[in-house]
């Protein structure tokens, strides 16, 4: 498989991950983790991995930043829409989780590189 078209699977690939946080963030009835606080586990951790992904696609400081900005500002504002929806409820630490996890899939990328082809730096 050409090298360009292998990117452009893998940005497909986040994509589809950043649409599915947001079906289950509005979904009338998303999956429950059957531990305390198992939701705030599934924030950080949906949050956590879309952000590892997109550090992984790009690997400028520059271009990390604003994903990060993004992927936090969607979990504000979604938690904003759930308020608003009557079947889904607003909660602040929500917002926490999704941050942290944004915050900490950053830092899990600096940590544990790996290099996607066609990424600056990567296999090509």
């Amino acid at each position: 498989m050409p090298v360009g078209r292998l990117r452009w699977l893998c940005i497909a690939a986040g994509w589809v991950i950043a649409a599915l946080i947001v079906w289950l963030s509005l979904t009338p009835s998303p999956p429950q983790i059957d531990v305390e606080q198992g939701d705030k586990l599934g924030h950080f951790a949906a949050y956590g991995a879309l952000t590892y992904w997109f550090c992984l696609l790009y690997t400028r400081r520059a271009s990390r930043i604003a994903y990060a900005v993004l992927w936090i500002a969607m979990g504000i504002g979604l938690e904003f829409i759930q308020g608003q929806l009557g079947y889904r409820t607003y909660e602040v630490f929500d917002m926490f989780a999704n941050t942290l996890g944004v915050l900490i899939g950053w830092a899990l990328a600096l940590v544990f590189r790996i290099d996607l082809p066609g990424t600056p730096g990567g296999t090509r």
